[in-house]
C-alpha cells in the first residue's frame, strides 16, 4: 500500500475517532451511577449492569423519572420531524415547479422572495411567528408544532435548480402526447427528482428531529413534549440531576435519525452527487 493510501485511511480513522469518542462517553455514562457522574469519576468503560437505564427510561420509571415516558417523546418527535420533512417536500416541489415550468407575471420576483427568506431563520421571526399561531389557536397542538416550519426556500432553490436540468425535447415530448401540467409532474418531474427527493428528505428530517426553540414555545402541554425539550428539563436547575438518565435519553434521541439515515443511505448519496443537492 502506499504512502498516500496509509494516510489517507489514518486521517480517516482519526475523524472516526473524534466523532465516535464522545458517543461512546455519553454511552458509557449512562450506564453508570449519577452520583459518581456528579462527583466527576466518570469511567470509559460502561458498567452492563448499568444498561437497565434503558428500560426505565423509556417507560418513566425508576428514580428520577419525573419527567415522563421518554418512548412518547420520541413518538412526538418521529411524527414532527417526519410531519416537517413531508410538508417541507410538498411545499418545496409544488412551489418550484411552478416557477419551473409555468410563465405568470412577478413569477422571478416571488421567487427571489422566497429565497431571500433563508435570511430569516427561525429565531429571528418567532415573535410573530407565534403570534399567528396564537390567532389560529394552535398553541399546545401538533400541528402548532408542524405548519410552522414546512416552507422551505433551499428546498425551493434544489427542486427548481433540479427541474430547469430537465431537457427541452422531453417537455415538447410531452405535451404532443396531451400530457397536461399535472400529469408531467406526476409521471416526469417527480420520478426524475427522486433522487434529489430523498437527500432533502434525510437533511430536512434531521432538521426537524433537532428542533428545540419552536416546540419550546409553542407547546407546554407534557403530552407534545419533544426529545430534545425533555432532555433540557431533566437537567436540574436547583434539584439533583440523573445524569446516566440524561446520557441514557440522549442515546436514545440518536437512534431515530440515524436510522433514516441508514436506511437511505444509497439514495441519499445518489441525490447528493447526482441531484445537486
Amino acid at each position: 500500500m502506499s504512502t498516500g493510501r496509509v494516510l489517507t485511511h489514518l486521517v480517516l480513522a482519526l475523524g472516526v475517532l473524534l466523532f465516535l469518542f464522545p458517543v461512546w462517553l455519553v454511552f458509557a455514562a449512562s450506564t453508570q451511577e449519577a452520583a459518581a457522574i456528579s462527583r466527576g469519576e466518570l469511567s470509559l468503560l460502561p458498567r452492563l449492569e448499568g444498561l437497565a437505564i434503558y428500560p426505565q427510561v423509556l417507560a418513566g420509571t425508576g428514580e428520577g423519572a419525573q419527567h415522563g415516558a421518554v418512548w412518547r417523546m420520541l413518538g412526538v418527535s418521529f411524527a414532527m420531524a417526519l410531519g416537517i420533512a413531508a410538508g417541507k417536500l410538498v411545499v418545496s416541489l409544488l412551489a418550484a415547479y411552478a416557477v419551473a415550468f409555468f410563465r405568470f407575471p412577478l413569477r422571478m420576483a416571488g421567487f427571489w422572495l422566497i429565497f431571500l427568506t433563508l435570511m430569516l431563520p427561525v429565531e429571528v421571526r418567532i415573535i410573530p411567528t407565534f403570534e399567528v399561531v396564537a390567532d389560529f389557536g394552535l398553541i399546545n397542538t401538533f400541528g402548532g408544532l408542524v405548519l410552522p416550519l414546512v416552507a422551505s426556500a433551499t428546498a425551493t432553490l434544489l427542486y427548481r435548480q433540479t427541474f430547469l436540468l430537465l431537457p427541452d425535447e422531453l417537455v415538447e415530448a410531452a405535451r404532443m402526447d396531451g400530457a397536461g401540467p399535472l400529469r408531467f409532474l406526476r409521471d416526469m418531474a417527480i420520478p426524475l427528482s427522486a433522487p434529489n427527493t430523498a437527500a432533502l428528505f434525510v437533511i430536512l428530517f434531521v432538521y426537524g428531529w433537532n428542533q428545540y426553540l419552536w416546540p419550546l414555545i409553542a407547546v407546554t402541554d407534557p403530552g407534545l413534549q419533544t426529545i430534545m425539550v425533555g432532555i433540557v428539563r431533566m437537567i436540574g436547575i436547583e434539584g439533583q440531576t440523573y445524569w446516566n438518565r440524561v446520557m441514557a435519553t440522549a442515546m436514545l434521541a440518536m437512534v431515530p435519525p440515524v436510522l433514516v439515515v441508514l436506511a437511505m443511505q444509497r439514495w441519499f448519496v445518489k441525490g447528493l452527487s447526482e441531484g445537486g443537492a
